[in-house]
């Protein structure tokens, strides 16, 4: 998207975002126009620090593990084309996709897998300094104890989805305080 810091997209940029997403083209043209407040330097990619420009997601714990989810090509800036998939995404009534990217923040290594170690760092992420290591690896023990169905050391997408189907919480919610609104 090398024309994403101009005042318009091309016809070839509009086809491409209607194509990658659910979007109306007045829905994406609205989201370019909030892409563009939030790309100060006028690259055409959401910066690190551009994204820690929004008050809702600098006070995210998750918000590296947000960033590099969103990140597809892992360059570390988001591009117009990685902001609408990730919002089609969150604004889509498809379930299956909000928990991918929802399991996406606890797989940091993107193996397809949740282990220990990477529900430990997320959730430490979370809670900071208000549970000590010892309590919060309890807490991560008992969690995958529970997800772990096949008892082979880590939880999978489908252990995943399972959780999250039996468990009280609507995935909008969580998603929410995963991802807030920066439209």
């Amino acid at each position: 998207m090398g024309n994403a810091h101009a005042a318009n997209l091309t016809t070839e940029e509009m086809d491409e975002m209607l194509l990658c997403s659910h979007f109306t083209e007045a829905e994406v043209k609205k989201l370019f126009r909030a892409f563009r407040r939030l790309d100060e330097d006028g690259s055409g990619q959401i910066s690190r620090a551009e994204f820690m420009q929004v008050p809702s997601i600098a006070s995210n714990p998750l918000v590296q593990r947000v960033m590099a989810v969103l990140d597809k090509d892992n360059d570390n800036e988001i591009s117009f084309a990685e902001f609408v998939q990730a919002l089609s995404v969150f604004s889509s009534e498809n379930e299956g996709d909000k928990l991918h990217m929802a399991f996406k923040i606890y797989d940091i290594d993107g193996d397809g897998f949740i282990t220990n170690g990477e529900l430990f760092t997320v959730l430490k992420m979370m809670v900071g300094d208000n549970l000590g290591d010892a309590q919060l690896q309890q807490v991560v023990d008992k969690t995958m104890i529970f997800a772990d169905k096949d008892k082979d050391g880590k939880v999978s997408f489908d252990e995943f989805c399972e959780v999250v189907a039996s468990s009280d919480v609507e995935l909008d919610q969580t998603l929410s305080l995963v991802i807030p609104s920066i439209v």
